[in-house]
């Protein structure tokens, strides 16, 4: 986006009248407030946009809302003037002025439809071309890949909206590898971790990598605690069985479970142990722990392909087929569990006691009988809690540890509406794969996750970890590396 190094007024005389971005309805239903991303420019809106507007507007979600928040913010607009021939958007000195295009008499690219409406995007682009030849300089301004190379082909300028998109290169990890010769990394340690590593260029709760620079199987792993301060991080095991598999799992164990990091975000692709970290670490922290009330576990309604349409049943056995993911992890800690706990006969007495007291700690705390099914039988102990993603708007959410699955089909709006319902105590897990992303105006910069990891990464309550290595299996891993 254009912004004039001098500073303008909102006033016609200072503000650019040569200088038009045009705007598709998309980039208002991903951003109301779009119209104030410009400076010193002129935010044209074809007609047939409003036209757009008007039909989202009923749609119920985030799409129904911006819509409606677009229109009102058009209606108040009005108060300023008419806005066909541009009214000011703002008064002060970032200004630029707003006008609504009246649709084009006709399409020279294109045959019309005996339904105008079915060719929308061709008269935004009518709109545009219009106005070039008018000796107007306009780029078109859409989140539509194929309207934006169908302007290409016109030979019209035309770019994505990118306010809040994170660059893909720069992309905040949450860790770094640094390679180190042997005999240092054997010395090194949290008071000397500083001798290698520029705190002055690092985040709050970012982990550090010490690699053996001849043999990088020997490492050391350490976490900044913010005022020069680092702490090593050791392997740890949860309920006895379970460990992490890799590096980066580790990373992910230590910010769970410490409960001063409020905010979590794991990304990753599929395979890399996300979810199931996050609900071994809740049903621990939980049902073992007891740090909180309960296990609190949403994600978005988007169907991967077409949509099989309404499902049967009440609220609980409709989000069922939208939570077997969790159904399926929590089955494997179970089962695992369960298969953990059998007596070990070549123990001491001393010990087979312990043995005996930490299986029926777990046989409390988790499940009454192992022929029951452990989410209904988590949820009856009121342990955890499957809710729709739909409902969270307006509530409190105190002392409960929350996993918010595939985050990435989430705009950044949807994410602060969830996020801002933590309250007291609550500790938030978002955790999703930015490379599979379902929403069709999202993409890996612009979705809720990668937004949150990028703008949270300077405050302390908050830790990230980027996991790279697929554990789920050698075909999953495969699948993932060559599909």
């Amino acid at each position: 986006m254009e912004n004039p190094s001098q500073p303008v007024t909102a006033d016609k005389a200072s503000v650019r009248l040569n200088r038009f971005f045009v705007l598709d309805t998309n980039v208002l239903l991903h951003d109301p407030n779009a119209l104030y991303a410009f400076k010193g420019v002129v935010i044209a809106i074809p007609f047939v946009v409003l036209e757009e507007l008007d039909k989202f507007k009923k749609e119920p979600g985030e799409k129904g809302r911006n819509a409606r928040e677009a229109i009102r913010t058009l209606d108040t607009l009005r108060k300023n003037g008419c806005l066909s021939k541009g009214v000011p958007l703002n008064h002060n000195t970032d200004g630029a002025i707003l006008k609504i295009i009246a649709n084009p008499t006709e399409i020279n690219f294109t045959k019309v439809s005996k339904d105008p409406y079915d060719l929308k995007d061709n008269f935004i682009l009518q709109t545009v071309h219009n106005l070039v030849k008018e000796g107007l300089k306009v780029t078109l301004v859409s989140k539509d890949i194929n309207v934006r190379v169908k302007a290409d082909v016109l030979g019209l300028d035309a770019e994505d909206y990118t306010k809040g998109k994170i660059d893909y290169e720069q992309f905040y990890k949450g860790w770094t590898r640094i390679s180190v010769p042997g005999v240092d990394l054997k010395i090194i340690d949290a008071k000397r971790v500083n001798t290698v590593v520029n705190t002055k260029e690092i985040f709050p709760n970012e982990f550090f990598i010490l690699e053996n620079q001849d043999n990088t199987t020997q490492y050391k792993l350490f976490r900044y605690l913010g005022e020069n301060k680092f702490k090593e991080v050791s392997d740890l095991s949860l309920f006895n069985s379970f460990q992490a598999k890799n590096v980066q799992q580790l990373m992910a164990l230590d910010l769970l479970m410490d409960d001063n990091v409020q905010l979590v975000t794991l990304l990753g692709p599929a395979g890399t142990g996300k979810t199931f970290l996050a609900l071994l670490v809740g049903l621990y922290k939980v049902a073992h722990q007891k740090a909180f009330r309960k296990l609190l576990v949403t994600r978005p309604v988007v169907a991967l392909g077409a949509d099989i349409g309404y499902l049967p049943g009440d609220i609980q056995e409709k989000l069922h087929y939208w939570m077997q993911p969790v159904h399926d992890n929590l089955e494997f800690i179970y089962s695992k569990l369960l298969r953990g706990v059998e007596p070990h006969y070549n123990l001491s007495e001393q010990k087979e006691s312990k043995e005996r007291g930490r299986r029926k700690r777990y046989n409390d705390a988790l499940y009454a009988s192992p022929d029951t099914n452990i989410v209904l039988q988590l949820q009856r102990r009121g342990i955890l809690s499957l809710e729709a993603i739909t409902y969270m708007r307006g509530r409190s959410i105190p002392y409960q540890f929350v996993l918010i699955d595939e985050v990435q089909n989430l705009t950044p709006h949807e994410v602060k509406t969830i996020v801002s319902r933590a309250g007291e105590g609550t500790k938030v897990i978002l955790a999703g794969d930015p490379y599979q992303i379902d929403s069709p105006y999202l993409d890996f910069t612009s979705n809720g996750l990668t937004v949150t990891t990028e703008k949270f990464k300077e405050f302390d309550i908050f830790g990230s970890v980027f996991l790279e290595i697929s554990e789920r299996s050698e075909l999953a891993k495969l699948a993932a590396e060559v599909l």
